[in-house]
């Protein structure tokens, strides 16, 4: 293996990353024990080698260019890494350590995951969790993401998936709605109803709804003056208060169920669910931390039926 790397670029690369986590060549400094100014020169010899700008100077304050952050977000990545190969070398990975990025998308992050991590960093102190929510799809490389759980595996063979539930689906409408229109007594009923949509970001299309028919599942398209997108939440709060009909995960509208807020319709034709994966690429070498977290979530939602 040819040596790309001397002792001075790593070196660089840290101070790098450390002016640019604190958006401050003093405070990095501070952080290195070195002076400001060997922090600016470290600075200088990557933007000689790669040919661009990693910041954006003002004699106030410094913010990462649109490069800059690409290429912080790869050499903290193999920061992370290194410090890790290091741990497992001496025997530390036993305590798992550092920063654990996951992205997730909205309600399964509020109901399910969020309320778990505080006792998973009671179990693992050292490890420093950073939540991003969305629904759309993340780029593991360029972004820096150690795990990703989403709706549905994608037709993607470099990334492993591993089933964490297979969530009920549920027909909810509010008591005010069901007062001044008349309840659905099969799917079919829905043409006459107001059913609020939700769009899929992939492809901006709406989710069609999942029933039971005859021991089969169906696909039924639906159709309403509501559309939301990258928030399946949104279509819950429009149903509370009365704007429609909307299928959603049982697991976000059970208290809403238990108070009276919602109603559940169409019971006969229920007991469908839709997936939730958690991905991460087969080529990355899982961390201890990342290891301790699949094996945290697969113990926490053991109950829900859990497999991979």
């Amino acid at each position: 293996m040819q040596r790309q790397f001397e002792d001075l670029l790593l070196g660089s690369i840290e101070l790098f990353c450390l002016a640019a986590e604190a958006e401050s060549f003093t405070v990095a400094a501070t952080a290195a024990s070195v002076m400001p100014a060997a922090v600016s020169r470290a600075v200088a010899r990557l933007e000689k080698r790669l040919g661009i700008r990693l910041f954006v100077r003002t004699t106030r304050q410094i913010r990462l260019t649109d490069e800059g952050r690409r290429y912080f977000e790869q050499c903290r990545l193999a920061l992370n890494q290194l410090a890790e190969a290091e741990r497992e070398a001496t025997g530390q990975q036993t305590t798992p350590a550092g920063v654990l990025r996951i992205s997730m998308p909205t309600p399964y992050a509020h109901y399910r995951i969020l309320p778990l991590l505080g006792e998973f960093r009671e179990r693992y102190p050292g490890v420093t969790i950073d939540v991003h929510l969305s629904n759309r799809n993340i780029d593991f490389a360029d972004e820096g993401f150690d795990l990703a759980i989403r709706g549905r595996a994608p037709q993607d063979s470099s990334l492993i998936a591993r089933n964490l539930e297979d969530a009920e689906l549920v027909v909810v409408a509010s008591p005010s709605y069901l007062r001044k229109a008349r309840q659905p007594g099969t799917p079919d009923d829905l043409d006459s109803h107001d059913c609020i949509q939700y769009e899929l970001p992939s492809t901006g299309r709406s989710l069609p709804w999942l029933f039971k028919r005859d021991g089969e599942l169906v696909e039924v398209v639906t159709r309403g003056a509501y559309r939301s997108s990258g928030d399946v939440l949104a279509g819950v709060t429009l149903a509370r208060h009365g704007a429609g009909i909307f299928q959603t995960y049982r697991f976000v509208v059970e208290k809403d169920l238990e108070q009276g807020t919602l109603k559940e319709l169409l019971i006969p034709y229920g007991g469908c669910s839709r997936p939730f994966v958690l991905l991460y690429p087969h080529s990355r070498h899982l961390s201890s931390r990342v290891r301790s977290f699949l094996d945290f979530l697969i113990e926490k939602l053991r109950p829900s039926q859990v497999g991979d």
